[in-house]
């Protein structure tokens, strides 16, 4: 999940961090949310255990693990909240932030061992260890990725559209 950055005019004025964006289980979108019960069939179901009831609506977070894209969370919901089956991507993908230890002269590659799509690449680079790069194309968004970088610098973010050919 991404890690909520509160400023110092929030802080003051007592205003919290907002909330963070609610990644939801593949298949699910937000509207469809709306028909879950909360009764937490997916969370039990979840072999990976990243599903965790945030308001009583399932939520993913990474950084417990990643997911494998099974579908025994859809199976086990009772509602009609999975719109779509068979779902082997999210909508969003990898990025990389800027406090990456290989961004900043460190020596890692944990990001790339844990993508079982290979979407993450190691660019060469003069003077240091090699930069990461993610291919958005070849990334599923299923967070492997996240939980096992040492620093948190591995985070989600909506998927790039294609602009329009005018």
């Amino acid at each position: 999940m991404a890690v909520a950055t509160i400023s110092r005019r929030d802080l003051l004025f007592g205003r919290g961090a907002p909330e963070p964006e609610r990644i939801c289980p593949p298949g699910v979108t937000p509207e469809s949310l709306a028909a879950c019960t909360g009764c937490g069939r997916c969370v039990d179901a979840c072999p990976t255990h990243i599903i965790n009831l945030a308001g009583e609506r399932p939520s993913l977070d990474f950084s417990l693990g990643e997911c494998t894209f099974c579908g025994d969370c859809r199976s086990a919901c009772p509602e009609p909240v999975f719109e779509f089956a068979d779902v082997k991507r999210f909508q969003h993908v990898a990025a990389i932030a800027d406090h990456c230890l290989a961004k900043n002269s460190v020596a890692c590659q944990s990001c790339r061992d844990s993508c079982p799509e290979q979407a993450i690449r190691f660019q060469p680079r003069i003077g240091g260890p090699f930069l990461p790069v993610v291919d958005e194309d070849a990334c599923s968004g299923c967070g492997a990725c996240v939980g096992i970088c040492p620093v948190g610098a591995v985070q989600v973010s909506a998927r790039k559209e294609e602009g329009a050919n005018v």
